[in-house]
């Protein structure tokens, strides 16, 4: 990366599309060392000139890089002392970035069954809500992602990007405008679990079944098997999650 940061001389155009991508990338490393605990809670991170050496870049990046850590919540910077990582409870849990940094270890925060709680204490209430207030509409784009989710069964990936879009669609249907301001928020986490849920599933055609009728509880404008519906949806959602948790629970130690 040394080399990189020196063809940085090149001139200013070459500058603004370079840059960029160095950034992202050292931002990324230092993010994921602290997700390791390569630099653990409560520890300081080590000096600018040290980080310019060990990531290899130089200054004006190492504080574009701790600027963007700090808005997340990862870091604080003490005049005079330094840089300090941030107890993971201040860490901007539900930000995409941060969600893709902690990756795997995603499991070890808890968050998964965090937004599951959530989940349940909003959305069985949207779908009595949507099945009331949905625009014909807001009806057929929930049937376009049910499809969709019906016709990915096999591909986990198309999956689960038609299921975010269904439950998506369900809370805008809801025409909650707390809710609606809840999608921005949770919807990278609701992707993580999603998909956490429906990796390990052993037959995703209970949740497609659930999911249709569903559709159909909307249509018919009937609240309380809409609200039944995504009860069971979520309950579903329970089962394979815990079964995710299981399969990335660490093994005990040898003794």
């Amino acid at each position: 990366m040394a080399v990189e940061e020196q063809d940085y001389s090149n001139g200013a155009q070459e500058r603004g599309q370079r840059r960029p991508r160095v950034q992202k990338n050292v931002t990324r490393a230092i993010a994921s060392d602290i997700c390791a605990d390569v630099f653990p809670v409560g520890s300081f991170l080590p000096r600018e000139n040290d980080l310019c050496e060990r990531y290899g870049v130089s200054r004006t990046v190492i504080r574009e890089t701790l600027k963007v850590l700090e808005s997340k919540g990862m870091v604080r910077g003490r005049s005079r002392v330094g840089t300090i990582v941030c107890n993971k409870d201040e860490w901007n849990i539900l930000d995409s970035q941060v969600l893709e940094w902690i990756g795997e270890r995603i499991f070890e925060f808890d968050l998964l069954n965090c937004v599951l709680e959530a989940r349940r204490a909003i959305e069985p209430a949207a779908a009595e809500f949507a099945a009331e207030r949905a625009t014909v509409q807001e009806i057929a784009d929930l049937e376009r992602a049910w499809q969709a989710m019906r016709d990915g069964e096999r591909d986990v990936v198309g999956f689960t990007d038609a299921d975010v879009a269904f439950h998506t669609c369900l809370l805008k249907a809801s025409h909650n405008q707390v809710f609606l301001q809840l999608v921005g928020i949770i919807q990278a986490a609701l992707k993580f679990s999603l998909y956490a849920s429906n990796e390990v599933a052993e037959r995703r055609d209970e949740a497609i079944d659930i999911h249709g009728e569903l559709v159909e509880a909307l249509r018919l404008r009937d609240k309380a098997r809409a609200r039944d519906c995504s009860t069971r949806m979520l309950d579903l959602a329970a089962r394979d999650l815990k079964l995710a948790v299981e399969r990335h629970r660490p093994a005990p130690s040898a003794r």
